[in-house]
């Protein structure tokens, strides 16, 4: 989508989400009412704001990949991306948050699947 700015005569354009795989939409959709309806705001400021978009909606990683945190009140959500060339997002692997941290084997899928889309 490609807009102009009403505050200077800049052309901008939005972002793309692209999932990894349907399965990983299909996760995101199963997730509780609320905990969803925070992701589609998210999303929607992550397509808007791209890499700006920062805490508490959005955290790196390190290493390219970033951390969507959507809530509700049925639990917290974590949704793993990347950037990619032509201004594309790339959901790579969500899950439900049940322990502070981010658990390891969730990072290394998200990783494993970064490092894929990267090299095709």
């Amino acid at each position: 989508m490609t807009g102009i700015s009403k505050y200077a005569n800049i052309a901008f354009m939005n972002y793309i989400i692209e999932y990894f795989h349907p399965r990983v939409k299909a996760e995101i959709e199963g997730w509780p009412d609320s905990i969803l309806a925070d992701f589609a705001r998210l999303v929607e400021l992550l397509m808007e704001f791209g890499p700006n978009l920062h805490m508490p909606h959005s955290r790196p990683m390190g290493g390219g990949l970033f951390e969507l945190r959507p809530h509700g009140r049925e639990g917290i959500g974590r949704v793993f991306y990347c950037f990619l060339i032509g201004r594309r997002i790339m959901i790579l692997h969500s899950f439900r948050k049940k322990t502070p941290d981010a658990p390891e084997q969730e990072l290394r899928i998200a990783r494993k699947r970064m490092k894929e889309v990267k090299n095709a």
